[in-house]
């Protein structure tokens, strides 16, 4: 029978999860990553949000990872995956949820995702979340120029 030392354990991700987090979120379909994804943004994005972006380790193997921060109004989380063997067992929801609870504790009292329209399973996966879709809005983007 299988007990809680058999339960993925979730902690905080670390600038040392990089190379196994980058992995699961390009082996993982639905997940867009840019530029942004590199190493040093990703570790400038742990440093602004302490404690919020999770993963979730099983045996020394990584097998969940999300993004999560705020902008002191509003909580974002981005790339969660599971991976493969590890969907079904509520460790996509366990993730989300402790995202939202970190922002919560935080007074950040709203949060939301960006998920690709022809992601069928992702939008599937946040509904049965309790995330709703908003039909009201436009997400629109600009490159900026950096140096």
């Amino acid at each position: 029978m299988a007990g809680a030392e058999d339960e993925p354990r979730i902690r905080a991700m670390t600038p040392a999860d990089y190379d196994a987090v980058i992995a699961l979120w390009l082996a993982t379909p639905g997940i867009g990553l840019s530029g942004a994804d590199d190493r040093e943004p990703i570790t400038a994005y742990l440093a602004r949000n302490p404690g919020l972006s999770l993963v979730a380790v099983r045996g020394g193997a990584l097998v969940g990872a999300v993004l999560c921060g705020h902008d002191g109004r509003r909580g974002y989380v981005h790339h969660l995956a599971v991976s493969p063997s590890e969907r079904g067992r509520g460790l996509g929801r366990a993730l989300a949820d402790r995202c939202l609870a970190g922002l919560g504790a935080l007074g950040i009292a709203k949060a939301s995702i960006v998920v690709f329209a022809a992601n069928a399973e992702g939008q599937a996966f946040w509904r049965a979340t309790g995330w709703t879709a908003r039909d009201d809005l436009l997400v629109m983007q600009r490159v900026t120029e950096t140096p």
